[in-house]
């Protein structure tokens, strides 16, 4: 029987200017923590210790954060015989790969899974998100000289801290682990493959081959299914020589922006959009979706990369997929990544998959037969919104109902697609990527909440993304529930709601609290006029970390919480209070302060409301000038 390979956790640390007296070599350390166990091992600048650890576990599985982009480099490099601060400063200041820097690490065979989410998100900002502690070391990176035993020991702590916070991560995005080691163990690849991004394992699984460029990207296919009469134009836009390229004359994305079922559309080179800006109704509210859109059109009309040797193996993994979810095995999840990656590894010219003339076939068709169905179903709706996949609409009756659903079996046939249908009672719609439907019934069997949201303002929030959650809550609460504002909000006492994270950028020197600003006549450098302007009198409070958890504060004494660049002025962090209060701790359980100003909260909550309904004092000036 196979050894169930064992979890190391691990984080390395480098201060590149901090060389040894003697040896003149880069002060580094590292952390491994094992899974099961929860044993720890530090190693502080020991070559020797490392490899003889290393030797010991090379067959199990290594699992850090941003781990594919730095520590597997300073691992393998050190086995090599490389300088730590070498190989950091190479990957961090000159942003080299590590492959460039690290030339012989393919002679190190190493299991490493990197759990940092994509599109990256900082440890430090899940660390906040997650209610942790997110002070930063008070050892500089930059320090020029060798660590004394405190700092050694500060540094150890928050390394530490840190490899235990990507334990946490990882048991939050477990799945994506097991669908990794899933698809090794499904496939029966090498060990060495798990290594590989989801894209790059899908290319090998498909038994894809790099191609030399065909020349034929914009030689757009259009498949004979296609019927349309009211907006065949659109398909001409796409047939039309000049509009075959991704940028226009004005250097902006070449996009056909029309009006289809009396709502704008945007279309070109990504899924289609529409949507009714800030739009309530209540009736029925019909919704489908193309079940796995992308998969069945490069499956259907043959639009799967011609880099795949075998295409038939692509349709027999989506079958085998959608026989396993049928019964709810859970090894349909590790095929799901194989389908669902495959679209995008084609438009990814480091991919074996890359295939550009397929890639927009597939995109063009799907927007195209999305009109085409809209154009089908126009006589019995209105139109509420339609996105890259489906589409909602207002039906009347349910003698319409069925019309509809007449007229899409029609489609379906017609393109071998399959739709998925839902009802709902009621929809608040701020524009396409931002919505809220109700269902008439609000749980299922199970308890489980049936009511679909979609946007930053109103979706459900996890461990992970935990940004404002009481302002979120409270939207919901008042949409789905109809429950004031102020009682959402007034009732919760736990501080952990009430967090706002922001995060300084590399592009700002450091942040800063409390600083004022005063106005000043100063000279206007085009017009040679002296104008009032808002000057900053070089106070304040400047604040060594870069992560900060922030919250509105009803003390006279706090101010807001800035952010500043080299030789200028200070400006405020975006989406934060007036005045604030700030707590790097860890709160988890922490009940809220007397000083918590509660009505910052409660009026946010309402100004998003307002959003959504169109209230708002911008989208009102937006509608007086159109109707003007």
């Amino acid at each position: 029987m196979k050894k169930e390979p064992r979890l190391f956790f691990y984080d390395f640390e480098v201060y590149s200017k901090a060389k040894h007296p003697l040896t003149g070599r880069s002060f580094w350390l590292v952390v491994f923590i094992e899974y099961k166990t929860r044993k720890g091992k530090v190693i502080i600048n020991d070559e020797e210790a490392l490899m003889k650890f290393y030797q010991s576990y090379k067959d199990d599985i290594f699992i850090g954060f941003n781990s594919r982009n730095y520590d597997i480099h300073i691992f393998k490099g050190l086995l090599l015989g490389m300088d730590a601060g070498y190989i950091n400063d190479k990957l961090i200041i000159q942003g080299k790969k590590g492959w460039e820097v690290v030339r012989e690490g393919y002679k190190i065979p190493l299991n490493n899974f990197d759990i940092m989410p994509n599109p990256p998100i900082s440890l430090k900002t899940l660390e906040g998100f997650m209610g942790s502690m997110i002070k930063e070391s008070s050892v500089p990176f930059d320090l020029d000289r060798w660590l004394t035993n405190e700092e050694i020991k500060e540094t150890i702590k928050y390394c530490l801290h840190d490899v235990k916070q990507t334990i946490l991560v990882f048991e939050a995005k477990r799945e994506e682990f097991e669908s990794q080691l899933g698809l090794i163990e499904m496939f029966n690849l090498d060990m060495s493959l798990f290594n590989k991004t989801k894209a790059q394992l899908s290319a090998h699984i498909l038994g894809a081959e790099k191609h030399e460029n065909r020349g034929d990207e914009f030689d757009f296919i259009f498949p004979e299914v296609i019927r349309l009469d009211k907006y065949k134009y659109i398909k001409e836009w796409y047939e039309n020589p000049e509009n075959r390229r991704y940028v226009d004359d004005k250097g902006k994305k070449n996009k056909l922006i029309t009006e289809i079922a009396g709502v704008e559309h945007v279309l070109g080179f990504g899924g289609i959009h529409a949507a009714i800006p800030n739009y309530y109704t209540e009736g029925i509210i019909l919704c489908c979706d193309v079940a796995s859109l992308y998969p069945s059109i490069m499956i259907n009309f043959d639009f799967l990369s011609r880099n795949v040797k075998e295409p038939l193996k692509f349709k027999d993994i989506r079958d085998k997929r959608l026989s396993l979810k049928k019964i709810k095995d859970k090894k349909e999840k590790p095929l799901k990544v194989v389908i669902n990656g495959t679209f995008g590894a084609s438009k990814d010219q480091f991919n074996a998959l890359f295939d550009p003339l397929m890639a927009n076939n597939v995109c063009i068709t799907g927007q195209l037969l999305l009109v085409d169905l809209i154009e089908k179903v126009e006589p019995y709706c209105e139109l509420i919104q339609s996105n890259t996949d489906g589409i909602y609409m207002k039906v009347e009756n349910r003698e319409n109902v069925n019309k509809i659903k007449e007229v899409a079996k029609e489609w379906e046939v017609r393109t071998g697609l399959e739709l998925e249908w839902d009802e709902y009672i009621k929809i608040y719609q701020k524009d396409v990527n931002n919505y809220l439907l109700i269902p008439e019934k609000l749980y299922d069997e199970k308890g489980k909440p049936r009511w679909k949201t979609k946007g930053v303002y109103v979706k459900k929030l996890n461990d992970l993304d935990y940004d404002l959650p009481i302002v979120n809550k409270a939207m919901v609460n008042y949409f789905v529930f109809n429950t004031p504002i102020e009682e959402t909000i007034n009732s919760c006492d736990e501080l952990r709601e009430f967090q706002k994270i922001v995060k300084l950028s590399s592009a700002y020197k450091y942040a800063l609290k409390n600083c004022t600003f005063s106005k000043k006549k100063v000279l206007n450098e085009k017009t040679g006029k002296m104008v009032l302007k808002k000057v900053w009198n070089e106070d304040g409070e400047i604040l060594k970390d870069k992560t900060f958890r922030v919250f509105a504060s009803t003390k006279e004494e706090d101010k807001g919480i800035y952010k500043r660049k080299e030789g200028e002025n200070p400006e405020k962090f975006a989406n934060t209070p007036d005045k604030c209060f700030i707590n790097n701790d860890d709160i988890k359980g922490k009940k809220i302060p007397n000083y918590l100003d509660k009505q910052y909260y409660i009026d946010l909550a309402q100004e998003r409301i307002n959003q959504f309904l169109g209230t708002d004092k911008k989208t009102k000036k937006k509608k007086e000038k159109v109707s003007k």
